[in-house]
Order: structure tokens, then C-alpha cells, then sequence
């Protein structure tokens, strides 16, 4: 392995980065830096975050500026605030033995007014966010025409957050002999067409694999119930005391509203996401930087670009839409050469999900065992001691004081104060856990029991559960979430749900006995498109009828879907993909020439029609976006329930 000193690299920044504590170069800058001290050379080097791009592209940018010319010759854009700030930060600390360099960072969310005043004075390096250079470019604020290497940091980043248009606009005002050097943790389809438009033969170095995962990142995921992913997390975060984290949720209102449960059970977290002010984000951010708090829950958008280190773990409460931000999730931690793990909390139905996952990073998940409360407080008692072995005493400081205590203390035997001790710190957990119910992970190596869909078998309840009856069927478009999603909004407490069938036009499920006459009365009330829907215990009759109705349209099984009569809409003869077949009458139907699932005049589920999301119905059904109420899957397009005035559900609108 070479130095920094083989690699070219001159005295002044040699001296600067030693005292940063700079040794032995990372292999991105072995690779990058001796290319970019060349000429003309267009770069596109893939690494991973956390693995020292910052100094490769910085220390050669640095030492090939002109210092007698006060005018920018090098510009580095990036995603967000918090990276631009970063960048411009470590810049700095790289020249610090150059006084003439002048290094800007441009950004929004700043006064405009002080950076143009900044910019009039002379700087060589801008670093900024593609939105506040464009608006310094529109006031001509800002002279381009002497850059000679812009570099694009996160491009992938800076791609996925819709900023392609407002890189065409900067390049095209940046003379075309420039260097272009583009640095990005993934490869997207986007970043080859920026490769192919603005740069000349460019050197691809590769570091790892193309959109591969940190080495350094134990990829692990706790399969559970929907209904268990918060008490999941709060386990996580008890397993681990000394864990320092980014916990990502996919939507704003799932961020604030986990953060705002933890606070409330007593952990040291907050929220970071988009409808925070700047000002709110600055202070939030700060907190997580020197550590006050140890759990930042955020979004996707609001995480991007930040640089914090150390940190243990990141935890995916919600699996993203795309693959490639899970790499940019994990990659949080695992830097620099240090451990981490990145745990994502998944239901059954991401299981493929994470196979999807597995095959882009090339890395294998861990399944790993819900910890039980007996384990989650033994390592808590073990932390506290080991915290009280560690802590720094101060013999000066509490000396006058410590006569008093003595005295105060002198009729506990060792052992009782050892157990005082213990109970003061850990008696919140140790109670808590004392009363809560063990989570287990789902097995996924068990086959589930399918005896319910055999020919015939009877729907009588299982020990300890009652049999309901509610009047929504396929034809209206209920699922299991919807079923569950109802329960949970209108019953207080936990209620237990087992098995559940659907027919055609009504439905039976099974709920712990305990909890039956409160659900039945929640939903007694119940409104569905302007009509009043039955819910009650099921009769003897209805229980049969639904036996037979069962016989008669349940086929057998084949790869995990059933097979049903046709023309009762039933599901389909394979479910492959998520891709339901079955007749035009109501029932799923996919890969139609319309395009998913097609469009049917007699409602059923519907999607990606042409009229938009799952289509408008003129018999209600499963609907998306559309004035016209009923199930819809996304807030202002229609999201889950709708409210009493658009022919939904009542009370609570999603």
C-alpha cells in the first residue's frame, strides 16, 4: 500500500491530514487520487459512503488550484444541506495550511445575501445544492466560466431526489473542457446517460462491487407480525444499550409518529423529515451529532447526505420502495473501517423483498431470534455495571462529600446496596418485561397448517375464539389489512384475530373470545358507500353456509395460491409475483392487455388501468384515485378508508 506522500500529494495538505489522523490511504484514494493530480481526466468512481471519497476528489482538487486567481475554478454539487455543509467543512480542514484558499458552501436555508457577498470577495471551491446555485446563476451572481472540475457527489442521490433537469443547467454554463468527475454509491440508468452526454471517455474505478454493500455491514431482519414492528424496535433498542442509530420509515407521519411513542416510553430519540423547519432540523441534527440523543428516526429524503460517525446500526422499519436506497441506508455505518449492522423489522410478505435485496448488494441476511425479556435485561444489568466499572471518579471533586454519604449508607451490607443500585437503574425495564408478552419471529421453514381449505372442513371457531360475520365480501374489495386496519382503528386495546375467509358478498373471521362483543359493538354502526353493513356474532347457518360456499369454490392449492371457481370471481389459479388471475366478473386478474389488472365493469380489485391507479368503478370495489370514496390506497389520491361524506368508511380518514 502506497502513502499519500507516494501518491503525490503535497507538503501543506501531508501536514494537515496527518493531524486529522490520516495514515494510510483507503483504497478509493489510492485508486482516485494519482488520476485526478493528472490532466483532462474524466472520472466515475462507484464506492460506498463512509469510505473516504471526500479526501479522494478534495486533496487533488485542492492542490491543483490557483491561488493568484480569486474566482471559482472548482464546484462540487451535492444532494442536501447537511452533505454540503460537510463537504465544505473537511475542504477546510484539508487546507488548513493553505491561507489563500477560499472554499464557499452554497446552499438553501441560508441568506442568500451573505453568500453572494462571500462569492464578490473571491473564492476557489463552491460546494452546493443544485437548487440555491441555480438561483445564484439566474441573479448572475456567480461566475462559472472558469471552473475546471466540477465534481458530482451522491450523483445517485442528486438523481432519485429529481435534480437531473438542474444538473443540465449547470453543466451546460461550465466550459466543456472541464474535468467531470462523478462519484456515487450506485449505478443507475440516469447516471449513464450524465456519462454519455457530459463526459469524455471517463475511467470508471469500481471499489468493491457496482451497488454492493459495505463489507464492514452485518445485514440482519426479524420477520414478524405487522401488528409487532414497534414493540420490535423498542426490543432492538433494548438489546443494544449502547446502540447510536438512524431508525428509516417510508412516510413524514410514520417518522414523527415513532418518534413521538419512543420519547413518550422514555427513549432518547426525535424525528427528522420534511415538514421540519430548517431551523428545526439544524437543532435536531446537533442533538444526534454530540449524542444526546441516541435514536434519529427519518425518511429517506431527510437522511440523505448526512455524515455522522460511529454509528452502531441502522434499522429499517419500512423496507424502501427502491433497492438502491437500502444500500444507501446501510452504508450509513460500517464506515471507515469500523462494524455495524443494518436490521430491517419485515413481515412474511417481504420476504421476496429481501431475496431481491440479497442479489443487488451480494451480501446474505441473517434471520435472527426475537431476544426474550429475560435476555433484553440481563445485558441491560450487565451495561450499568459495566458503566459503573468505567466511570471516571473524581476524588477532589466529591471528596468533602463523601463522609455524609458513608454515614448515610453505612447500615446496607454490600450485597443490599449492589441490589438497590440495580432496581433504581432497571426497575422501569425489569417491570415492563415482567408483564409483556414474548414476540416471536415467524418461522418461515414451517409449513402453515392448511386444514381450514380443505374440501368441506368446517369454519367453527378454534378453542378460545369467536366466529363473526360482517357484510363485505370480494365484490367489495375487503382484504386482511382492511379487516385488521378496521379493528385496530375502532376497538381499544389488542385484539387477536384468526382466521378469516372471504366470499363473494359477505365474510367470517374469528377474534379471542374476550374481545367479540367489543368489536362487535365498534362496528355494529358500520357505513360502506351509503349502505349499512351487518357485523355480528355468525349464527349456526351462516357458519354452515359459509362451509359449503367454501367447498364449492375452493379448488386445490398450487405454489401457494388457491384455485377457485371462476365465475365466482374467485382468486385465481396461480399467484406468481403478485399477479392474481381469475375472470372479469370481480375477480383479480392480471397482466391483461390494459395493462396489471384489468378493468372490469362489475368492480373487483383493479389497478393500473387506463384511467389511473385501480381504476374507476362504477359498482364500487377497490378504488384509487377517485372522487368517488371507497377503498382508496393513498392519501389525497384515495388512501385506505374514506370518510362517511365520500361513500367510505367513517371516523378516521388515512
Amino acid at each position: 500500500m502506497k502513502t499519500f506522500e507516494e501518491l503525490g500529494i503535497s507538503p501543506a495538505l501531508l501536514k494537515a491530514i496527518s493531524e486529522m489522523g490520516y495514515e494510510q490511504p483507503m483504497p478509493v484514494q489510492e485508486e482516485v487520487i494519482p488520476f485526478l493530480l493528472g490532466e483532462e481526466n474524466d472520472v466515475i468512481a462507484l464506492a460506498q459512503t463512509g469510505t473516504g471519497k471526500t479526501a479522494a476528489y478534495g486533496l487533488p482538487i485542492i492542490q491543483k488550484i490557483n491561488l493568484a486567481l480569486h474566482a471559482p475554478q472548482a464546484l462540487v454539487l451535492c444532494p442536501t444541506r447537511e452533505l454540503c455543509l460537510q463537504i465544505a467543512d473537511d475542504l477546510n480542514d484539508y487546507s488548513k495550511y493553505i491561507d489563500e484558499l477560499k472554499v464557499l458552501p452554497v446552499y438553501g436555508g441560508s441568506s442568500i445575501e451573505s453568500q453572494i457577498k462571500t462569492l464578490k470577495k473571491g473564492v476557489q471551491i463552491v460546494v452546493a445544492t443544485p437548487g440555491r446555485l441555480l438561483d445564484l446563476m439566474n441573479r448572475r451572481c456567480v461566475d462559472l466560466s472558469g471552473i475546471v472540475n466540477v465534481i458530482l457527489d451522491e450523483a445517485d442521490e442528486m438523481l432519485n431526489m429529481g435534480f437531473s433537469e438542474s444538473i443540465d443547467d449547470i453543466l451546460a454554463e461550465i466550459p466543456a473542457e472541464r474535468n467531470t468527475l462523478l462519484f456515487s454509491a450506485t449505478m443507475p440508468a440516469e447516471i449513464a446517460r450524465i456519462t454519455g452526454k457530459y463526459m469524455r471517455n471517463p475511467k470508471e474505478i469500481t471499489i468493491g462491487n457496482k451497488n454492493e454493500s459495505t463489507a464492514n455491514v452485518k445485514h440482519v431482519y426479524y420477520m414478524v407480525n405487522a401488528r409487532d414492528k414497534y414493540l420490535t424496535l423498542k426490543r432492538i433498542a433494548d438489546f443494544y444499550p449502547n446502540i447510536y442509530g438512524i431508525v428509516f420509515c417510508r412516510t413524514r407521519k410514520d417518522t414523527q409518529e415513532i418518534a413521538d411513542k419512543l420519547i413518550q416510553d422514555g427513549y432518547n430519540a426525535d424525528a427528522l423529515h420534511g415538514d421540519l423547519s430548517q431551523q428545526q432540523r439544524d437543532y435536531v441534527m446537533n442533538k444526534f451529532r454530540n449524542r444526546n440523543i441516541q435514536l434519529l428516526i427519518a425518511t429517506d429524503v431527510a437522511a440523505r447526505g448526512l455524515d455522522v460517525e460511529d454509528l452502531t446500526h441502522v434499522i429499517n422499519f419500512s423496507l424502501p420502495d427502491e433497492i438502491e436506497a437500502y444500500t444507501h441506508r446501510s452504508g450509513r455505518t460500517g464506515r471507515a473501517g469500523k462494524t455495524g449492522i443494518s436490521i430491517s423489522i419485515v413481515h412474511i410478505k417481504e420476504k421476496g423483498k429481501i431475496h431481491e435485496i440479497e442479489r443487488k448488494i451480494n451480501k446474505k441476511f441473517v434471520a435472527a431470534k426475537m431476544p426474550t425479556g429475560n435476555e433484553i435485561c440481563e445485558k441491560q444489568v450487565f451495561h450499568f455495571i459495566d458503566q459503573i466499572e468505567k466511570v471516571q471518579v473524581n476524588d477532589a471533586e466529591i471528596e468533602g462529600l463523601l463522609p455524609a454519604v458513608y454515614r448515610k449508607l453505612e447500615w446496607l451490607e454490600k450485597e443490599d446496596l449492589i441490589k438497590r443500585m440495580v432496581s433504581l437503574e432497571l426497575n422501569r425495564l425489569l417491570n415492563y418485561y415482567k408483564e409483556a408478552n414474548e414476540i416471536n419471529t415467524i418461522d418461515e421453514s414451517e409449513k402453515r397448517e392448511r386444514k381450514d381449505y380443505d374440501r368441506g372442513a368446517s369454519l367453527a371457531p378454534e378453542a378460545g375464539y369467536a366466529k363473526l360475520y360482517i357484510g363485505l365480501g370480494k365484490m367489495d374489495g375487503i382484504t386482511p389489512k382492511n379487516l385488521m386496519d378496521l379493528i385496530n382503528d375502532y376497538v381499544e386495546g389488542r385484539v387477536q384475530i384468526g382466521k378469516i375467509d372471504f366470499f363473494t358478498r359477505y365474510s367470517l373471521f374469528d377474534v379471542e373470545e374476550k374481545s367479540a362483543k367489543a368489536v362487535v359493538a365498534a362496528l355494529r354502526e358500520l357505513d360502506f358507500l351509503g349502505r349499512d353493513v351487518k357485523v355480528d356474532f355468525a349464527t349456526e347457518e351462516q357458519i354452515a353456509r359459509g362451509t359449503k360456499d367454501r367447498a364449492e369454490s375452493a379448488g386445490p392449492r398450487n405454489r401457494g395460491g388457491y384455485k377457485g371457481r371462476r365465475e365466482d370471481g374467485g382468486s385465481g389459479s396461480n399467484y406468481r409475483g403478485g399477479n392474481y388471475k381469475g375472470r372479469s366478473e370481480g375477480g383479480y386478474k392480471g397482466r391483461s392487455s390494459e395493462g396489471g389488472y384489468s378493468r372490469s365493469s362489475e368492480g373487483g380489485y383493479k389497478g393500473r388501468s387506463s384511467e389511473g391507479g385501480y381504476g374507476r368503478s362504477s359498482e364500487g370495489g377497490y378504488k384509487g384515485r377517485s372522487s368517488e370514496g371507497g377503498y382508496k390506497p393513498r392519501k389525497d389520491s384515495g388512501s385506505s378508508y374514506s370518510g362517511k361524506d365520500k361513500g367510505g368508511y367513517p371516523k378516521k380518514k388515512y
